[in-house]
């Protein structure tokens, strides 16, 4: 499945998801931020992505947990280099770079963009 043609379902999974419109779901809009998901929101895209695309997400998976509540990963309002590396390392299919720039605790929402999810389903989809 090209790129393209998994952005597409994608898309169609969070305008049904989160009432948005079509254009508003962009590869840089922000899933938290731009398109208006709350965490309960991010059970039923998974499970609509699961549907669409057929395979299995794992709790977590999409978007690793506790990085906000660890003290090890957050200081002061900052994600740590910590947090970073688990971020970079549960979450490869997240580009970190803005978080990297900017630390600030309220930038990790920013940092999961539809993009982001588009490269989730492709790296689901190879594996």
């Amino acid at each position: 499945m090209q790129r393209d043609e998994i952005f597409e379902k994608v898309r169609d999974v969070l305008v049904e998801a989160l009432a948005v419109d079509e254009d508003e779901v962009t590869p840089e809009a922000t899933i938290f931020g731009d398109l208006g998901a709350e965490s309960i929101d991010m059970l039923d895209i998974g499970f609509q992505l699961e549907q669409a695309f057929g395979f299995k997400i794992e709790q977590g998976e999409m978007f690793p947990e506790g990085v906000t509540s660890d003290p090890d990963m957050v200081q002061d309002g900052k994600v740590t280099e910590a947090g970073l590396t688990m971020l970079r390392e549960r979450a490869p299919h997240i580009n970190t770079a803005a978080l990297e720039a900017d630390p600030r605790l309220e930038k990790v929402r920013e940092i999961f963009t539809v993009d982001a999810l588009v490269s989730f389903v492709e790296r689901k989809l190879a594996a």
